[in-house]
């Protein structure tokens, strides 16, 4: 089965390297093989074909063998070894999906991303993926599209090897969701940029190699004066402040950083200056979408293992799925992950054709929130006890799960966005 787009096909074909590492991952198939454990295979599904599904199932290896085994010992020590597991995940391609094949990447459009991120769902934690996703569709995806080759050579190439691990470098004390609200500055004096200033929450910020920094370039209107950078963080001048204790998340590293006179090459900013804000814009709808894509997988485990668990245990000398209550609210929790599913691969199917999906994104970002809270609240309940403990699955999908509704940009702010479309907002 061809790969979607001609174009694409021989790109990937052009480099031998990057033919062979697809070839590994798809293989020749049989109709008879099993190829992935979904419950619809490429001929039924509405944009994966048996690619998508090859690809799925040579990740879900990787998670089995070199990634779940650790996950508890990674998040008791609230950290996971960053640069180990992206050089696995980078020399298997999956770091640059859908990356340029120059570069590193796969060269394959953005459903074999929303792919990856579903897959990867089926890691026994969120701090993990999300680190993974802020390599592959926060920090790369401006970088990709608008950044020079040499830039890309020498920050993209190396993240989507895994021989780098980037973070991004967005949020503030004082600026989270209100992105046009950054005080960071980075002023240009000859051939460089001298920045100061720092950035909250900030994910995989103990062990990165290189930040995607958004900062003020100029005084000028909020939207429009702002740029992205490429910044190295062994500079003189970056300090880690702190690794910051969270609510969830354990595995993964979040960090407080300040920028003190640190000098940047003004070749390091991101296409052009000034349309920074713009850029951060744009890499926010790949960012929601693969949040969504990754919590759906991970709210389809957490209620079937919340099934074979009521189904053993009992009370009232019935199991306790047999009570209507149990089974009726875990098919209406099914229900809604269909439905928000279903939004995900429309909106998905838009993008890749170049359609702006930033209403559906939004509406996808807002609802995958909404629901894991009600999926882990409902489904913890019925574990009794045992969803009160740290052993359980469904206990760390509660607290790791809180974060879907405030990072990425808030639930308040998706409804702004989402008013905006509908053109509902109250003028100013």
């Amino acid at each position: 089965m061809a790969l979607r787009g001609g174009a694409l096909r021989l790109n990937l074909l052009a480099s031998s390297r990057h033919f062979h590492k697809f070839n590994s991952l798809v293989g020749v198939r049989r109709s008879s093989d099993k190829v992935s454990s979904d419950p619809a295979t490429a001929g039924d599904h509405l944009i994966y074909t048996q690619e998508h599904f090859a690809l799925k199932e040579s990740l879900r290896k990787i998670i089995d063998q070199e990634i779940n085994p650790h996950v508890d010992q990674w998040e008791a020590e609230g950290k996971f070894p960053a640069h180990k597991i992206f050089k696995i995940l980078g020399n298997a391609g999956f770091l640059g999906v859908n990356k340029p094949v120059e570069y590193g990447g796969l060269g394959l459009d953005y459903s074999f991303s929303v792919a990856v991120s579903e897959e990867l769902g089926n890691i026994r934690c969120g701090g993990i993926p999300m680190a993974i996703g802020v390599q592959t569709d926060m920090t790369t995806p401006a970088l990709a599209r608008f950044g020079s080759a040499e830039l890309k050579k020498e920050f993209l190439l190396p993240s989507i090897m895994g021989d780098k691990v980037a973070c991004l470098g967005v949020s503030e004390v004082g600026a989270g969701s209100d992105v046009s609200s950054i005080k960071t500055k980075a002023v240009r004096k000859g051939d460089e940029y001298v920045i100061n200033g720092g950035k909250m929450w900030t994910t995989n910020g103990t062990q990165a190699d290189w930040m995607c920094l958004l900062a003020n370039t100029s005084d000028g209107p909020p939207h429009r004066n702002k740029s992205l950078i490429c910044l190295p963080m062994n500079l003189p001048g970056v300090h880690i402040a702190r690794k910051i204790d969270k609510l969830g998340m354990w595995s993964s590293d979040t960090a407080e950083v300040f920028f003190d006179d640190v000098h940047v090459p003004c070749k390091n900013i991101i296409g052009e200056e000034g349309m920074g804000f713009t850029y951060q814009m744009l890499q926010f709808q790949e960012e929601r979408l693969w949040a969504v894509a990754n919590i759906l997988t991970t709210m389809d485990v957490v209620i079937q293992e919340t099934i074979a668990y009521t189904k053993q245990r009992k009370i009232f000398k019935q199991p306790v799925l047999h009570h209507q209550s149990v089974h009726f609210r875990l098919a209406e929790l099914q229900t809604e992950v269909e439905l928000l599913r279903s939004l995900l691969h429309c909106a998905t199917a838009l993008y890749i054709k170049g359609n702006d999906v930033t209403k559906l994104a939004s509406m996808a970002k807002l609802k995958g929130g909404r629901l894991a809270r009600e999926v882990s609240d409902s489904c913890l309940q019925f574990w009794g006890g045992m969803g009160f403990t740290s052993e359980v699955l469904v206990s760390r999908f509660y607290r790791d799960s809180r974060l879907m509704s405030i990072g990425g940009g808030a639930d308040e702010v998706m409804l702004g966005i989402i008013c905006k479309y509908m053109d509902t907002l109250p003028k100013k």
